[in-house]
């Protein structure tokens, strides 16, 4: 058994959630954050335990640590925040993977890469599929995140050439949930709080673009399933939901939920918005024998709640 397992990006929303799991299965978790985004609240209910451990760091810096596995989550995933200091997101993204690459190559480590549907770009392609190599704006205000990414899977699978490092690269598709940030930007956290609070809820565009959307528990699953799967599988792999949703019915979908007497409102389109976003999951059904089990309005529910809270 893998005993010791570090979790960069680990007080972050789908970090935290990971560590919940990992900690629950008895793993000792090592969970690293420089708390840009990531909140230490998201992770004080496993503070008391013998088996979870914090660490504050930057991974833009190196850090030397025994470990069996590696998840890297760490890096800003919304664009609010990965747009604040967009050199620094950049610098997360490739340094992070540079410093974790080397860690993992040193102690012989498994490293899991949590790269991103955002590699994609403005898809030309419907749904998106692994062997797509994307329609990205390198110079966008979005670039920072999208082209880090793509140097990140870069540098894994030259890692995995050169230096035989053991790797797993999966792609994650628009994922929700508890502990999501309030005011990250994201649209699910966007239109539960307004909604919550009988705002206006704002749709950029028509509301005709569409997304798909994983329920965090669902994301998890598929994550470690990954990490821990066949030794010839190393992706990348896409891990969504292919249910694919407008912008208005996820609105519409969130009023009626939360009896809310929110109106609808139009604002401009962001720059390199993409249009259409959803996952093949052929490969993930086929490799790992996963698929998203908890539908959207399950999902909301549970989100919602804690929202109210």
């Amino acid at each position: 058994m893998n005993n010791r397992i570090l979790v960069t990006g680990g007080a972050g929303f789908l970090g935290s959630h990971l560590c919940d799991r990992l900690v629950a299965e008895d793993y000792d978790v090592l969970c690293l954050d420089n708390f840009f985004t990531g909140r230490k609240q998201n992770v004080a209910h496993l503070l008391g335990k013998p088996n979870f451990e914090l660490i504050r760091h930057d991974l833009v810096q190196p850090i030397f640590l025994e470990v069996d596995q590696i998840y890297n989550l760490a890096c800003p995933a919304s664009p609010i925040h990965y747009q604040y200091n967009p050199v620094k997101t950049v610098k997360t993204s490739v340094m992070g993977a540079i410093h974790m690459l080397g860690l993992a190559k040193r102690v012989n480590a498994r490293i899991l890469q949590a790269s991103t549907s955002e590699i994609y770009g403005d898809p030309a392609v419907h749904p998106q599929t692994e062997n797509y190599w994307g329609n990205v704006n390198t110079i966008g205000i979005r670039s920072c995140y999208d082209e880090g990414k793509r140097c990140a899977e870069t540098l894994f699978f030259d890692y995995h050439r050169q230096n035989n490092v053991d790797i797993r690269v999966i792609r994650i598709f628009n994922t929700y949930g508890p502990r999501m940030h309030p005011n990250d930007g994201r649209v699910v956290s966007n239109f539960i709080v307004q909604a919550l609070n009988n705002r206006d809820i704002t749709i950029f565009g028509d509301g005709t673009q569409t997304r798909s959307f994983c329920y965090v528990d669902d994301l998890i699953e598929g994550m470690i399933r990954m990490m821990n799967g066949p030794n010839d599988f190393i992706g990348p792999v896409n891990l969504g939901n292919p249910g694919e949703f407008s912008m208005l019915e996820l609105a519409e979908k969130i009023i009626v939920l939360t009896d809310s007497q929110s109106k609808i409102v139009y604002g401009p389109l962001p720059l390199d918005d993409p249009m259409q976003r959803r996952p093949d999951i052929t490969l993930a059904k086929e490799k790992l024998k996963w698929e998203p089990e908890i539908d959207l309005e399950e999902g909301l529910k549970k989100a919602i709640a804690y929202f109210k809270n």
